[in-house]
């Protein structure tokens, strides 16, 4: 197929990998492309140049990154398209160089400091320009030690749009972002970065230091993705019980939620990747009272035993998480709380992994995520004694996976019975397309990650539409998804 080009605009599609972050930082790098005249199209192998942004976390999501260079780029030798490959995001900022001596398929390796100027590196590039791959380097370092100095400093922040060098009509900052999908549910950069030291995780390193965005930026995004047909935002950032810590004001969160609530037309509101250890009584009261914000807490619990966890260099234990999830079902019995868990962490006893898989009977989460350890490049972690074997870790992490799935369809069977208020996320349709009558989507309670909610015909005859919000009783369900019929 031909690309799709013309004399006055080039052509650009974008793969993303990885998590919401990367969505947002994939939008802000659509929004810089089409204000400086790019054409955004979907399929691949129409484009002057395809961005991948990659995801450089853990071990499965690197290679799922690499295998998406390798596939966009044997497109390119196959099909004669697209005409340039280039790699973005976390993968390429964290490696660099290495990465692009291994992947000589890809045109360009660029970190995030490339992102500002997007559009112009992309069109030298595509005109046969081969820059020199990114130089990874600590972006801790980009930023004072001080949170409440880091406002002021100048460093490129993925996905937070401001860029004082560029005024492009409609693409003012704090709005500089181009939605990719029709999506009702948006996420929304809250902050970046972080400054924790967990033993296992390398985050901190590639994405920096913790720093927030101001509130009225975030509302004004919010406003527009509103104004975009969004139902729904998912605040996001790799700490979010950070926020306004930078900005001098650590409860800057309590004031943030309802601000939204008042200052925009949002129907639902929920927040992402809450630390334990950082989360306050007055932040569970607010989450659980104000209007627009669902009932859902995503909480990083890790791991359950205290001793695991501070070898982690982590926070609290059993007793602490279960104390926790108790305040918020008093203030809300229904909410919904998700964590991810780590198994076979380097010198995890028997005990300490029996600690994890009582404690997750005894907190009946609707939600768990969980990871067999894996040592990560540059972490502290990876140099400690103790290491478990695959095999060992393969058989904790099986142990832990049926107890969770246990547990997670009890915590849906419970919900039989209640009324929950569904986003409609998708209309399922036959083979040949047309309409069965139920609709898929998600209660409050439920992330975008963990399970849905669907919904039998309506006997009403009304037509739904991705986007609408359906009041519906709980009749059964499946595994941890609700089945459920229209109020």
């Amino acid at each position: 197929m031909p690309r799709a080009t013309s004399s006055n605009s080039q052509s650009v599609a974008l793969v993303t990998l990885g998590c919401a972050r990367n969505e947002v930082d994939s939008e802000e790098l659509a929004g810089r492309l089409t204000a400086a005249g790019w054409t955004i199209v979907d399929d691949p192998t129409t484009a002057d140049a395809v961005l991948v942004n990659t995801c450089g976390f853990v071990d499965v999501a690197k290679k799922d990154s690499i295998d998406a260079i390798l596939g966009v780029a044997a497109l390119k030798s196959e099909l004669g398209g697209p005409g340039a490959v280039v790699a973005v995001g976390c993968l390429s900022e964290r490696y660099g160089q290495e990465l692009a001596a291994q992947l000589p398929e890809a045109d360009a390796v660029l970190g995030f400091d490339d992102y500002p100027d997007i559009a112009e590196r992309l069109r030298a590039i595509v005109a046969g320009d081969r820059p020199l791959a990114h130089q990874p380097r600590d972006r801790r370092s980009l930023l004072p030690i001080s949170p409440v100095d880091r406002p002021a400093a100048l460093a490129s922040i993925p996905g937070h749009g401001a860029n004082e060098s560029m005024s492009v009509p409609g693409w003012q900052p704090p709005i500089l972002r181009r939605r990719l999908d029709g999506s009702p549910v948006a996420p929304v950069k809250l902050a970046s970065g972080c400054d924790r030291r967990c033993t296992f995780c390398a985050i901190p390193a590639f994405r920096g230091s913790f720093i927030s965005r101001p509130a009225a930026d975030i509302i004004a995004e919010i406003n527009w993705l509103v104004d975009q047909g969004v139902q729904e935002v998912i605040l996001v950032s790799e700490n979010s019980t950070s926020y306004g810590k930078d900005l001098g004001d650590i409860r800057l969160m309590e004031a943030l939620l309802p601000a939204i609530g008042n200052e925009t037309s949002l129907r639902r509101l929920q927040v992402a990747y809450l630390q334990p250890a950082e989360v306050r009584p007055g932040l569970i009261e607010v989450i659980a009272n104000t209007p627009v914000v669902a009932p859902y807490f995503d909480l990083s619990f890790q791991h359950a035993s205290s001793s695991l966890l501070r070898r982690m260099r982590r926070f609290g234990g059993s007793q602490d998480f279960l104390a926790l999830i108790d305040q918020i079902r008093a203030l809300n019995p229904e909410a919904g709380i998700r964590s991810n868990v780590i198994v076979g962490f380097p010198g995890e006893t028997q005990a300490e992994f029996d600690e994890l898989a009582d404690f997750l009977t005894m907190a009946r989460l609707d939600a768990i995520g969980i990871f067999g350890y894996s040592d990560e490049e540059g972490t502290e972690a990876a140099t400690f004694d103790g290491k478990l074997s695959d095999e060992v870790i393969a058989a904790r992490v099986e142990m832990i996976s049926a107890i969770a799935e246990e547990v997670m369809a009890q915590r849906a069977e419970d919900r039989i019975g209640t009324t929950v208020q569904v986003l409609v996320e998708a209309i399922e349709l036959t083979d040949d397309g047309e309409p069965t009558g139920r609709v898929i989507g998600r209660a409050g309670h439920q992330g975008p990650d963990d399970g849905a909610t669907i919904i039998a015909a309506s006997s009403r005859g009304k037509r739904v539409q991705i986007g609408d919000f359906m009041d519906a009783n709980v009749v059964d369900t499946e595994g941890v998804d609700l089945l459920a019929e229209p109020v």
